[in-house]
């Protein structure tokens, strides 16, 4: 009797299941002919910024919307590709574009959770959602993600997805791709990174600003720790490797220059006539501007520049902190970088807040990387008016006050950014000196690496040069 019971609701249920289907069936039919052609995904061409070198091939120079390095997978660490699957689809090399298992083990953690705590979004359908589709959170977009998926997965294989995901995801600060990251965050190459700086680069695709160590250390170490730990669960690293990445300390690229030499005006000057002779792709082809700047002179320029306006500069005295920061009593490590946000460090000029003023004979203070200073003597000879206690309270230093500190020899003492700005001449004498002032050529326009071994202009093939940087004489002294 009770199986009649029974019956009718069993029955009405597989009904709706089977209609269910036939109209997703229906759907899948009428939706996959209109899905995009992958020609954006075969004949990738992504937007490659300006860059501009010195004479040794220095990099002075980047200019346009995207940062980005584009690099082959042959040439990713392997251990950056376990940390990506690790954190993002650990079943990539089995599934067909969707992974079926991860999505009823986030439906029921979802279910569970009593909301949507956990995707199920593979690598192959953030690719096809980067490339094609908004990030708009609707039914019909996640269809033709899936739909997406499946097409790319029978037009290409893992590794060439792989290579399209690393190369096109955005990892915050304007970076895209990981090789572009790698530079922007730790100033390295990807295979010179190590597995704590691999680890934290996995970890930035799920929520690039909230993950990001510069402006949240914290929330970049938790996420850290759990790409190692899932390594460590899927048999990727070793429990004594997990241990020395979970010990080591995350410290994330803050310098305020990108470069390894300041020619800030130079690179302009290229910038400004490749945009007039090239508006168009100056900043999207990958073009790349070799001058005959050579780096050993500029630096000698830009020291000499540089000590001749601090030296006139420190003549005028002492004007004051930069600011003031109301610091908490008991203020913690990360109230100093909010502190010292505005004030960039200048080369070896750094700001640092002031913790405490003993009289006249002492200050402490901090970096923004955390590190305390303490100030005395002779280091505090340059502004010891700004500690007179009867000094108006703008110009004072005292707890909360941005000051400027540089390190001579053993000793921090207080300085400060120059008001006044200077400039450097140079001249050739020689009548019959000649000189090319730049070379340019264009990237290549696919992921394939240049050849190896070519030289940087000849690794694609040469723009017209505009005739004013041929060739250029001298002007007569």
């Amino acid at each position: 009797m009770w199986l009649r019971f029974l019956g009718f609701p069993l029955a009405l249920a597989a009904g709706l299941a089977a209609a269910a289907v036939l109209v997703l069936g229906l759907v899948v039919v009428l939706a996959y002919p209109n899905l995009p052609e992958l020609g954006a995904l075969t004949a990738y061409q992504p937007k490659i910024p300006l860059r501009i070198y010195s004479a040794e091939g220095t990099l002075i120079g980047e200019f346009g919307e995207e940062r980005r390095a584009v690099v082959a997978i042959a040439d990713v660490p392997p251990q950056l590709k376990h940390a990506i699957i690790a954190a993002e689809d650990e079943r990539f090399y089995q599934h067909p574009g969707i992974d079926y298992i991860g999505v009823l083990r986030a439906a029921y953690a979802n279910l569970v959770a009593g909301g949507r705590r956990q995707g199920a979004s593979t690598i192959t359908m953030q690719v096809a959602r980067n490339f094609f589709l908004s990030s708009e959170k609707t039914l019909t977009r996640k269809l033709y993600e899936a739909l997406l998926a499946f097409k790319i997965e029978h037009s290409l294989n893992k590794e060439q997805i792989l290579e399209l995901y690393v190369n096109q995801i955005y990892l915050g600060q304007r970076a895209y791709g990981f090789g572009a990251a790698s530079q922007t965050y730790f100033g390295k190459a990807l295979d010179q990174l190590n597995l704590a700086e691999i680890a934290m680069l996995a970890g930035l695709p799920k929520a690039p600003s909230m993950y990001n160590p510069i402006s949240n250390p914290q929330r970049a170490k938790q996420r850290q720790q759990y790409v190692l730990r899932r390594m460590t669960e899927l048999g990727y690293i070793t429990a004594a490797q997990y241990d020395d990445a979970f010990k080591a300390p995350l410290r994330a690229r803050r310098e305020v220059s990108e470069y390894s030499i300041h020619a800030e005006f130079a690179a302009e000057m290229v910038r400004q006539a490749l945009a007039e002779h090239y508006p168009e792709d100056v900043y999207t082809r990958g073009f790349r501007v070799y001058t005959t700047l050579r780096k050993a002179d500029q630096e000698v320029a830009y020291d000499a520049v540089r000590k001749g306006a601090f030296d006139y500069d420190r003549r005028q005295g002492y004007r004051g902190p930069e600011g003031f920061y109301e610091l908490r009593p008991n203020v913690g490590e990360d109230e100093y970088d909010d502190a010292l946000a505005e004030h960039p460090d200048s080369d070896d000029l750094l700001a640092a807040v002031v913790l405490a003023v003993d009289g006249t004979k002492q200050v402490d203070a901090a970096l923004r990387t955390g590190e305390k200073l303490t100030l005395s003597g002779e280091g505090l000879r340059f502004a010891a008016r700004a500690l007179d206690p009867k000094t108006a309270s703008q110009k004072r230093i005292r707890r909360g006050s941005i000051i400027r500190v540089q390190r001579e020899g053993k000793i921090w003492q207080i300085g400060q950014l120059p008001e006044i700005e200077a400039v450097a001449r140079a001249r050739k004498t020689a009548r019959s000196a000649r000189w090319s002032a730049a070379s340019i050529s264009a990237a290549p326009s696919s992921t394939t690496s240049p050849k190896r071994g070519a030289s940087p202009a000849r690794r694609s093939s040469r723009s017209s040069i505009p005739p004013r940087w041929k060739r250029a004489s001298p002007r007569p002294p």
